[in-house]
């Protein structure tokens, strides 16, 4: 297998074939010494690499992911835990990693209280309350805000360099964990339960929640987390760090020595469209995208400028009340009979002076109900820059009820 060292190609085919085998019903212990060898040279990239591979060769997100579970159980044994990739406080791979040791706590936690209650004595006599395991059971729903920021930003990013493994099995195994956690904190919600029942629902629910939590976080400090280190620039880890507030942290308030680079230009930069695109903090439109997004808008917008003229409007279809070109430039309190204009100049005044920042209205009309909302707009600094207004017919979302959470269509 000396053909394997300094042969990154040669390890990720290896690895695949290998891996390939043990999901075709090898015995795992007939393929772990060869596999030993590959593990000795390869590393978390190249397991990526070898999953992204798999399903470039026709094998689906769904086949890998069910057979996640199983080389990883393989690779485990023979890589054993490796440290966690070290960073600066408060970088986002420290913050992901010191998320892992406080949803470590918690699963540990939850085994110890199981524990307990398989003790012979009453489940009464642990000293265990269904209180204390609702809360315990609890702490699980934070993940969600870890794996989120893992699946709208690091994958994000990494699928800028190519690598989509992790997108199309890791997030799978993700949603996987979610149900789990919803399923126990569900079991612990039931009332009126015995002790044997009791008994039974956290043997039931704790060891593979517990178990699946786990094994996600061994494959994100010891695959995820070096995988992007290696792949992703300094800006890059600065945009996820700037990002990362808007989902929320996990059990833990992240540290404060990291110090992002200075964002010069978004990370998406090599991405805009080509020619004429209008950029944006978020992203770039071209002049026929904006165009047509503002045609399917599911509400009508009007901007009135900071002089009090309409600026814009949008075009849509089945518009709320008409508005002709003819406005634009137009004073808005000439666009209102006489008898409402004295509340368009309240609000306009409210919101140049910062009294207020939005202002909404709901009417009957022609058998709709219409929802108006009007919105200060200010630069970063704070200076009014215009009053932006959003009127929809909500009679429809009004009476909606229930769910719907398969496929629909309307005009099926």
């Amino acid at each position: 297998m000396s053909e394997l060292i300094n042969n990154r190609e040669k390890r990720i085919e290896t690895l695949k074939e290998v891996i390939r085998s043990l999901h075709e019903g090898a015995d795992p212990e007939s393929v772990k010494g060869r596999l030993k060898e590959v593990v000795r040279q390869t590393t978390g990239s190249e397991i990526v690499e070898m999953e992204g591979r798999l399903i470039a060769d026709g094998m689906s997100p769904d086949e890998v992911k069910g057979m996640c579970d199983l080389h990883s159980a393989v690779l485990r044994e023979l890589m054993g835990e490796q440290a966690a990739p070290s960073t600066p406080a408060g970088h986002p791979i420290d913050t992901f990693v010191r998320e892992n040791q406080a949803i470590r706590k918690a699963t540990g936690r939850l085994r110890d209280m199981l524990r307990e209650t398989e003790d012979p004595s009453p489940l009464m006599g642990t000293g265990l309350s269904i209180a204390d395991w609702r809360l315990a059971a609890r702490d699980l729903f934070e993940i969600v805000k870890h794996y989120d920021r893992k699946e709208n930003l690091l994958f994000s990013h990494l699928e800028r360099h190519g690598i989509m493994g992790p997108s199309k099995v890791m997030w799978a195994k993700d949603d996987d964990v979610r149900k789990m956690i919803r399923a126990l904190n569900d079991a612990l919600a039931e009332e009126g339960l015995s002790s044997d029942e009791w008994r039974k629902s956290a043997r039931d629910f704790v060891l593979p929640t517990a178990a699946a939590i786990e094994e996600m976080i061994f494959k994100e400090e010891n695959i995820l987390f070096p995988t992007s280190l290696d792949a992703l620039t300094a800006e890059e880890w600065g945009e996820i760090y700037r990002d990362t507030p808007r989902y929320g942290y996990c059990l833990i308030e992240p540290g404060t020595e990291y110090r992002p680079p200075r964002a010069e230009q978004p990370a998406y930069a090599g991405t805009l469209p080509p020619g004429g695109a209008v950029v944006f903090p978020s992203g770039a439109l071209t002049e026929e995208q904006l165009l047509a997004l503002f045609t399917v808008f599911p509400v009508d917008i009007t901007f009135v400028d900071a002089e009090d003229r309409v600026a814009f409007f949008s075009e849509g279809p089945d518009r709320v009340f008409a508005r002709t070109r003819s406005i634009i430039g137009r004073k808005v309190q000439n666009c209102h009979p006489p008898s409402s204009v004295h509340i368009v100049e309240q609000i306009l005044s409210d919101f140049r002076s910062g009294k207020q920042n939005a202002a909404e209205f709901w009417i009957q009309l022609h058998g709709k109900f219409v929802h108006i909302r009007y919105f200060a707009v200010r630069d970063p600094e704070g200076k009014y820059l215009g009053t932006l207004e959003v009127t929809q017919d909500a009679t429809g979302i009004r009476s909606l009820e229930g769910e719907r959470r398969l496929l629909e269509y309307e005009n099926a």
